[in-house]
């Protein structure tokens, strides 16, 4: 980030003005029981709490999608990382590792489609990893 300009820095409040407006800058209409606190009503019990955190609990239908595409992405950046060290001349183990805990994730149930899309993304994983003479369990 940069930041331009080392000029002085202009205030629009200045002390000593607040207050100084004529007349009352706040005012209850209601006369002499203004004054007094108002009186509510009996707390109400928090029944439905449960049923509010139980419905948190359930996923929506988006969220196993949601997972899997964030996993394939995931699968993707570790792709790149381990082409950008064949590149470089090495790759580090940590990546390779990386690469392995990726593909051992649990799959959620999704779409036959994006299941078949993830599935190629870790098939072409697993070869790369086997080029490099580490071979993950299926």
């Amino acid at each position: 980030m940069r930041i331009d300009g080392t000029g002085r820095i202009i205030t629009t409040n200045r002390p000593g003005t607040a207050g100084k407006a004529s007349g009352e800058a706040f005012r209850l209409d209601g006369g002499p029981a203004a004054g007094r606190a108002a009186q509510t009503s009996a707390p109400i019990a928090a029944g439905g709490i449960d049923a509010l955190l139980a419905l948190q609990a359930v996923d929506d239908a988006t969220t196993g999608r949601r997972k899997a595409v964030k996993r394939a992405n995931l699968l993707l950046d570790a792709l790149e990382d381990i082409r950008a060290d064949l590149l470089a001349g090495q790759v580090s183990e940590g990546r390779l590792n990386r690469a392995i805990a990726l593909l051992q994730q649990a799959k959620g149930q999704v779409d036959p489609e994006l299941e078949a899309v993830v599935a190629d993304i870790e098939l072409r994983v697993r070869v790369e990893l086997a080029k490099l003479g580490r071979f993950p369990p299926l």
